[in-house]
């Protein structure tokens, strides 16, 4: 689909692109093929795709072969891609909120998925977080971000962007920016550049239920006062000998600040905070 055919597309439903829904629709032909050379995905993988607007995407997947479970929010973009994808064997549409959508019961436990995507960048930090709240991980995934976003979730310990959904997101991903994409291959342009960001899914990175909510609780409550000490953060919430006790086994200074902690890190002060409630009960 070019620009000419798009605007069409966009006329005939009465459409305006929504920017509250992040509708940056993307058009370079040679990129959404590199997409999907380079996804990590192969003939007959079951890809769940994301925001698939007009279909440009979709198209090379469903080309590849591969099994492709698209999820649309706007109803006239649905319409649009059920007749533009009827009889295709290998497409499943899901008209949703792809932030409400239970993975769980879309790919139940022993199914092995990737997700692809270009993502509406409006919904982009919530639907990640969802998908990694979920029991049944994608085996990886390739999704289009803005830019800041991107290089958010692939910060290493210490930089500037290295945050919670940072940590949260490399406990089970290896996370890295691939390609920096500029705006004009977007119709309309977003008003930033956005990167294609790959994830490869960490071998031996799922935590048991409970560790997994004090693990997040953890890595949330500490990065909300990032500027402060481990020592004073961690006493705070467990009591201060705990505390000392708990950064002890660790090996941890008490004057770390969150953003110098690795995501092992975080896992081994979870894991001692685990034991320590056990045996107080």
């Amino acid at each position: 689909m070019n620009k000419k055919e798009l605007l069409d597309a966009l006329d005939k439903l009465g459409m305006r692109p929504g920017r509250g829904l992040g509708q940056n629709f993307l058009l370079d032909g040679n990129l959404l093929d590199w997409i999907v050379r380079n996804s990590g995905a192969s003939t007959g993988d079951k890809v769940l795709e994301v925001g698939p607007g007009f279909g440009a995407l979709t198209e090379k997947l469903v080309a590849a072969g591969f099994q492709v479970t698209a999820i649309e929010f706007d109803h006239r973009l649905a319409d649009y891609q059920r007749k533009k994808f009827a009889g295709a064997e290998n497409f499943t549409l899901i008209e949703a909120d792809a932030c409400k959508v239970d993975y769980n019961a879309l790919f139940p436990a022993g199914t092995d998925y990737r997700a692809i995507a270009n993502l509406p960048y409006a919904i982009s930090s919530v639907f990640i977080a969802r998908i990694l709240e979920s029991g049944n991980l994608p085996q990886s995934m390739f999704f289009m971000l803005q830019k800041e976003m991107g290089e958010r979730l692939a910060a290493a310990v210490g930089a500037k962007a290295y945050g919670a959904l940072s940590v949260r997101t490399q406990l089970y991903y290896e996370v890295a920016v691939e390609k920096i994409v500029p705006p004009q291959v977007f119709c309309p342009p977003p008003e930033v550049d956005s990167a294609l960001v790959s994830f490869k899914l960490r071998p031996g990175g799922i935590l048991p239920d409970d560790r997994k909510k004090i693990f997040t609780a953890l890595v949330r409550d500490l990065f909300n006062q990032r500027r402060k000490q481990l020592g004073k953060l961690l006493g705070n919430m467990i009591g201060k000998e705990p505390a000392g006790i708990i950064l002890k086994e660790c090996s941890l200074a008490a004057d770390l600040r969150p953003d110098k902690l690795t995501v092992d890190d975080f896992v081994r002060i979870a894991n001692k905070m685990e034991i320590q409630r056990k045996a107080v009960k």
